[in-house]
């Protein structure tokens, strides 16, 4: 695919929130490593920075989900796809595109707004002592939002590829 059309764009967007995702699962690995080591050999620890582990868990997910469907990583039946014509893979993709992925995008986002808002308007903190402070729970639940509009954008570059492979046809 050439680097100048809008599905190269989006898939570029998407790239980035992957490693972005890559890079914070080492952190996640060190930032563990941490809490270990300073709760066994120095019998101390950090509520903020064990919990900081759980939503760096959930974020590395949530963001990472457009980067997995661009490298068609994603979970599939692949009994059928596998053995279709490029042609019918392009139908399937455009198909799924259209009424699976984004009603399901557009829902989840709807379902998460308000929560999110609401962790705003609150300016929520953790509920334990020594926990994560404001503003990172509302922003680290604003991720909620995110994954939705990334996985809709790399959706969208999925469609154009398939609208291009069906045109080609």
């Amino acid at each position: 695919m050439r680097s100048d059309t809008p599905a190269a764009l989006l898939d570029r967007i998407s790239t980035v929130m992957g490693r972005a995702a890559a890079w914070l699962t080492l952190f996640m690995v060190v930032v563990t490593f941490i809490v270990v080591v300073m709760r066994y050999v120095f019998d101390a620890g950090l509520i903020w920075l064990q919990e900081s582990v759980t939503w760096m868990h959930a974020v590395v997910f949530m963001v990472g989900a457009a980067y997995t469907l661009q490298h068609e990583d994603h979970v599939r039946v692949d009994i059928f796809y596998r053995t279709m014509s490029d042609t019918r893979r392009a139908w399937v993709d455009l198909i799924g595109v259209a009424v699976f992925l984004w009603p399901i995008c557009a829902f989840l986002a709807w379902a998460s707004f308000d929560y999110v808002l609401a962790s705003w308007s609150r300016h929520e903190a953790s509920m334990e002592s020594g926990g994560l402070p404001y503003p990172l729970v509302p922003l680290l639940k604003t991720v909620l939002l995110v994954m939705p509009v990334a996985l809709a954008l790399q959706g969208a570059a999925l469609l154009l590829r398939s609208i291009d492979a069906l045109r080609k046809r």
